[in-house]
């Protein structure tokens, strides 16, 4: 008879999850918790997933679980991949980034409303993560 404690413990996969940064569009819907005269926003998240596409659905389904109303997404890839670019990531971007791998979740980092008459996303951004208009 053979001990238990005697088998060998199995070595973990390392994880293939990655995190993405991804901008949402967002229309409006009922109950969906947006300033009360806007008419939509966009949302900078960092999602987990095997790759982009993993990274869109889980994002699209806790948005239209949370009654917000998906209309459009952009992917700006991994850390490596906006490094390579030549982006600056703030240290608490990373620590977010960092978060959402390790709960391999999906989390708003930014939400800036629309209001009537934006035009579209403003790419003008102040340093402290708002938008300039």
């Amino acid at each position: 008879m053979t001990d238990s404690s005697d088998a060998k413990p199995k070595k973990k996969k390392p994880s293939r999850q990655q995190v993405f940064t991804l901008l949402v569009e967002v229309g409006r819907k009922v109950g969906d918790g947006l300033p009360k005269d806007s008419t939509g926003a966009a949302l900078m998240i960092y999602a987990s997933g095997i790759d982009e596409a993993e990274a869109v659905r889980e994002t699209v389904a806790i948005l239209k679980q949370a009654d917000v109303a998906p209309l459009d997404v952009s992917g700006y890839g991994t850390l490596d991949e906006r490094l390579a670019e030549g982006h600056e990531i703030a240290q608490e971007e990373r620590e977010l980034m960092q978060r959402a791998l390790d709960e391999n979740s999906v989390i708003v980092a930014q939400m800036t409303p629309f209001f009537e008459g934006d035009d579209e996303i403003d790419d003008d951004e102040d340093d402290d993560g708002g938008a300039v208009h």
